[in-house]
Order: C-alpha cells, then structure tokens, then sequence
C-alpha cells in the first residue's frame, strides 16, 4: 500500500521515515492509498475486536502488540435517565493493557520504532505516555527514557513506567517543558519521539473510531472526550473520515473536546474563533492527564473540532470530581479524574441546552481509575466511616 506522511499546513508530502514536522514546522499526518488498502470490512470483522483487525489501515507490516483495543461499549442507562439523555454510551479505554487509551499508539509507534530500527524511544509524559510506552518498549527490547514534571504525576502511572524498566528523568517544570526537553533530547541522540507530534502513534488511536462503529453498528451524533496534548480528538476524527472515503459510512460524528479551566487553551481558540493557539503557561488542574497549557496537536484538533460542527467546553475541578463519581455509582465505571471531565463536560452541555438529549453519544473514558487512587480517596474521606465496636457498628447498619 502506498503510505506518505502529508503536512496539514502548507501540503507538502514526504516519504516514510523519522520525521515529525514538516520542513514548514507544520505537523504531519499519514495518508493511504484508500482504494489499494485492501480493506475489507467483513474479512475484518472476523478479527478479534482490537486495533490490529484494522492492520490494513495501519502503517505497520509486524507489529509489537500486547492485544491492546477492544474496550467495552458501554450502554449508561442510569447515568442517561438522570440527564434526560436517551442514548449515552461510555467507550472504556481504562480496559487497555496499561490502564489507558495511549497502548492503541503505543502499539504502532514502537511497531514502527522497530521497522526503522531505533536504538532508543522517548517521551514527555505527566503519566499515561510514559507507562503505555515503557510497557510497549519493553515488550519489543528497545531502551526507553521518558521525562516527566517533577511531583506532577500520579503514583499509579510513575510506578508502571518505573517497574517496565524505563529510564525517568524527573525535571522542574511542567509538561511543556518536558516535551521541550525531549525533542531536543532526541534531536541529539538520535532517540524515536513518541509523543502525539509523531505521526504515526495517531494511527493507533484512530481505531477508537473504528471500533465504535464496530460496537455501535453505525455513527454517533457526538463523541465526546478529554482534550490534552489533542493528539486524540485529531485521531478519533482522521478514523471516521477514512471510513467516509471508504463509502463504509455516510455520516460524521460532532466532535466535542472537554478541558480542566485550569488548562483550556483549545477552549480559548474555540471560543474566541482565534487562528493560532495561546497556550497556558502555568497549567493547573486535579486532572493531571490533561494538565497542559501548550498542546502540540493543536491544530488537528481545532480543525476536527471546526469541520465537524462540533463543541469545546471546560469544566471546573469540583465539576470532574463529581462526575467521576457518578459514573462509578451510577454506572459501576471508575475512570481517572481526566477521563471524567469527558463526563461532567456533556453534564454542562446538556444543562446549558448546546446539546440534543436525543442524540446519540458516545463519551469517550481515557484511563483506568487505579491510575490516581489518591485523587478518589481523597474526594471520598468524608464517606469513610470509623466503628469502634460492634454497638457503633449495629447503629451503622441499622441505618442502612
């Protein structure tokens, strides 16, 4: 299949390689040959449900996989009845190996750090990055060094980059710093940069997309997700447009990208219809997978965001916290703070009347709620209730 890597700025197309920008310094997406994929969506179908039964659409020929994808589709009747939504789904990316929607890049990424024969991958990660590419180096056997902000990142993600035998670098700073760091780090030592800028870890993602399609049997009205570095909302996006140039769809989903207030730089952009991003120079939020003030996809994703007639919202802490316990107590889904803003974003939507009840939507969840178990105790102390003996513990239960 014929594959190039295409600048989304000024057009210019480039052979394969490592590459992450354009000479223009515009970002790079791949493109296919569609007709000569020789994608077959029935053939496909007879695949196990993951991000290989799309290998045809995906820019790898061997791939380093730990049977990432696949995630449930989940139906949230309770959670729906409370907001008048008739038909809210919550697409579980918690379910990935790792615990987070970065293994679906992660398996191609370092598929392809493989094919161009790498001595090292890297990354900037406040958490997810970091684990997902030190699990998927690990299983391939390339050395890997990821850089993280110091004390900004939970211990449940710090631990799983750690305990793969990854090289952590701790720096001062936040994550643009580190993503700064990185890509001078790579540019030095010849390391394969693994964050959203690389085009084809995108490739991953965008099964998202295909998979919903898969589980849903057709297109939502809105898709609905975090928004960080925006690599995903970019990717999600790119999946459904390829099945609309395949004729397998007819319709596109809204996409709507939700951010913590204390790092909303795309919610700017979309609200004020600005053409360049101001990025937030101190970012802060209890979301720490989404705390970024400067995301390098920024323009994929406004673009999605744009061409879809889709949304971007913010949502306070307290907003995140609330509904990421309503989706554990409605629903029995426990998602890490980041994924809940997807959540307690459609909540503000739906309230502020810019969404159809009647739609058909489908929330996307980003990582498992174990990734942060500090955040959610924390959010719960008042609940934990302390007996002394079996009297106390009679008067609890009787109250039951």
């Amino acid at each position: 299949m014929v594959r190039k890597l295409h600048c989304i700025s000024c057009g210019k197309d480039y052979d394969e390689g490592v590459r992450y920008q354009c000479d223009c310094s515009g970002l790079l997406e791949v493109r296919y040959d569609l007709d000569g994929a020789g994608f077959d969506l029935e053939r496909a179908r007879n695949r196990r449900l993951g991000v290989w039964r799309y290998r045809e659409l995906l820019p790898v020929e061997k791939n380093v996989s730990l049977n990432e994808g696949g995630t449930s589709l989940y139906k949230c009747d309770r959670l729906g009845r409370k907001f008048g939504i008739k038909n809210l789904w919550v697409k579980n990316e918690g379910e990935n190996p790792t615990g987070s929607f970065k293994d679906r890049g992660m398996t191609v990424g370092v598929s392809k750090a493989v094919e161009f024969k790498v001595k090292a991958v890297a990354c900037a990660s406040t958490g997810n990055t970091s684990a997902s590419l030190a699990a998927y180096a690990a299983r391939s056997g390339i050395t890997c060094m990821v850089i993280i902000p110091a004390g900004k990142i939970a211990y449940g993600k710090l631990s799983q980059a750690l305990i793969y035998g990854a090289k952590v670098l701790a720096i001062k700073g936040n994550f643009d710093d580190a993503l700064e760091m990185v890509m001078d780090a790579c540019d030095k030592y010849g390391f394969y940069l693994l964050n959203s800028i690389n085009p084809y870890r995108l490739e991953g993602q965008k099964t998202i997309a295909f998979e919903i399609f898969d589980q849903l049997d057709g297109v939502p009205d809105r898709v609905v997700l975090p928004v960080g570095n925006a690599g995903n909302i970019s990717a999600i996006w790119k999946g459904f447009s390829e099945y609309i140039d395949l004729g397998i769809i007819s319709q596109l989903p809204k996409m709507t990208g939700i951010q913590a207030e204390g790092a909303m730089p795309m919610v700017e952009l979309f609200k004020e219809n600005l053409d360049v991003l101001k990025p937030v120079k101190n970012p802060e939020t209890i979301a720490s997978a989404i705390r970024i003030g400067s995301p390098v996809s920024w323009l994929k994703a406004i673009r999605a965001i744009r061409d879809s007639k889709g949304l971007a919202e913010s949502v306070t802490d307290p907003e995140i916290l609330e509904a990421q316990k309503l989706l554990a107590r409605k629903e029995g889904i426990f998602v890490e703070p980041a994924s809940a803003a997807s959540i307690a974003g459609l909540i503000k939507l739906i309230e502020q009347e810019d969404i159809d009840k009647d739609e058909t939507i489908v929330c996307i969840t980003t990582g498992h709620g174990l990734k942060d178990p500090d955040v959610a105790v924390d959010s719960c102390k008042d609940e934990l209730i302390e007996v002394k003996n079996l009297e106390e513990l009679d008067g609890v239960l009787r109250d039951i």
